[in-house]
């Protein structure tokens, strides 16, 4: 086994109170997930960058992280037909890094995805306060309410919960067609370059460079489908279809956005909008109209179907480090409906006092957002590691181009890094703190209690235990 860990034996009844449902998902509902997960992104987030990089320090930017994300999902295919576990991101790194890059890339997944429903929840919350429901004054209630429904769903069981979110994505994709074929008769080029001086990168290369945060939003938590490997029915082709399929979609929809939402309201009205779009079609068409109103109401199905679908992925990368004993066991636990409950709850109470406390979607957004691009960091450096040292890896599914696909995912995935202390120091290391406490308690804690029976162990136990037979 690993050096500098220690493993503890647990009866059978340790895995048996700690099992998911097997065989629920096909690649069409995996697909699905990926699209859910990241659908939000096009209803509000990415318009910040306008104000960082102009609308053509967006669109480098933009053009980039989809680059990144594309070359990602490619070795991320691989890796997950080729090691089908919950834990996803930190079994690819655990294989390929040790316990201690596994679990650093689980907990750098774990922040993205415990914070960005906060950050979700807050767009939410705006959405509902433009339409005036309900006379709220205060966004909390909201908050409340979409946690304590959605975590309610989700402890029911994934099939219904994969099948709802399944729907929900599906309406929020309607609302996006209805608003590009409502914007094409109102763009106007000149209506883009409304920021700044007026050039291409008014805010020059650093500008662009700040607005990578923000473009990630397009397509940020798309890794996540690995993290339903033990519930798919067929893993080893199901992963690679699904996960390819979602970028494909979200590629299409960043486009359109991008150039229809600045080209038809001008990119200065939007760049620091909490809902977009909406506000793109009031701008338009000159005041508020009928596909304004749609677009406001069904918009907040994309935003559900993202915040819906991200808590089912921050309670499975828990469940998995939990069930190894990365941390507290008892997180782990799943009950008679196969749900791991205490993953579902604790993360989403921590994530409704931070909506509820900061109220501040961005500031959110860029912690959710560095946790991710260190995570795709590591992730990247675990394809190309396991690809040198363990050539023979039964892989199903080949990544195109192989590590040079990986390479230039990872050197994309650094600068976004770099950029995330450019846009919000603060964020960072809110970021760099959490992981460096989660990191302490690893190293005096839990790597002397870690559970060898947990399937992202045993892959590695086995990958060692043929290394040193070679050797």
């Amino acid at each position: 086994m690993a050096k500098h860990v220690e493993y503890e034996k647990v009866g059978s009844e340790y895995l048996e109170h700690r099992q998911l449902k097997r065989g629920a998902a096909g690649w069409v509902l995996l697909a699905g997930l990926g699209v859910s997960y990241v659908i939000s992104g096009d209803f509000a987030g990415w318009n910040f960058g306008l104000a960082q990089g102009g609308w053509g320090g967006l669109l480098v930017a933009t053009i980039l992280m989809g680059a990144m994300y594309t070359c990602m999902v490619f070795g991320l295919a691989e890796l997950a037909a080729a090691l089908p576990v919950a834990g996803a991101g930190y079994g690819f790194a655990r294989r390929a890094l040790g316990p201690l890059g596994g679990f650093a890339t689980g907990i750098a997944i774990l922040v993205e995805y415990a914070i960005a429903p906060a950050a979700i929840v807050v767009f939410i919350g705006d959405y509902v306060q433009a339409l005036g429901l309900f006379g709220l004054t205060s966004s909390w209630p909201v908050y409340l309410v979409c946690y304590a429904i959605f975590v309610g769903v989700h402890l029911v069981g994934v099939g219904e919960a994969l099948r709802l979110m399944f729907v929900i994505t599906g309406v929020a994709v309607v609302a996006l067609i209805a608003f590009a074929v409502g914007m094409v008769p109102k763009f106007d080029s000149a209506k883009l370059f409304d920021v700044g001086d007026g050039s291409f990168l008014p805010f020059g290369v650093t500008g662009a460079l700040g607005a990578l945060v923000y473009a990630i939003w397009f397509f940020l938590a798309v890794e996540g489908v690995p993290l339903a490997a033990e519930e798919a029915r067929d893993p080893k082709k199901d992963m690679p279809r699904g996960i390819i399929g979602a970028m494909l979609a979200l590629l299409v929809f960043a486009a359109a956005i991008l150039v229809l939402a600045p080209g038809g309201a001008g990119s200065a009205a939007l760049m620091s909008s909490g809902n977009p779009l909406p506000e793109a079609v009031r701008a338009a068409y000159g005041g508020d109209n009928a596909l304004a109103r749609v677009v406001n109401y069904v918009g907040l199905a994309g935003l559900v179907a993202s915040f819906f679908s991200i808590i089912f992925a921050y309670s499975r990368q828990l469940f998995a480090l939990s069930r190894a004993g990365y941390l507290p066991r008892w997180l782990s636990k799943t009950g008679k409906r196969k749900t791991p409950y205490l993953a579902l709850i604790v993360p989403g109470t921590i994530g409704f006092v931070l909506a509820a406390v900061l109220k501040s979607g961005a500031t959110l957004i860029n912690v959710a957002v560095f946790g991710a691009a260190l995570s795709y960091v590591l992730m990247m450096v675990s394809h190309i590691v396991l690809r040198v040292r363990e050539p023979g890896l039964a892989r199903p599914y080949r990544t195109p181009g192989g590590v040079v696909t990986t390479g230039v995912a990872l050197v994309l995935a650094v600068a976004a890094v770099v950029a995330t202390f450019f846009v919000d120091e603060l964020a960072a290391g809110i970021t760099a703190g959490i992981v460096v406490v989660a990191l302490a308690y690893y190293w005096f804690h839990s790597r002397h209690h870690l559970v060898a029976a947990a399937p992202e162990e045993e892959f590695a136990a086995i990958a060692q235990a043929e290394g040193e037979l070679k050797g």
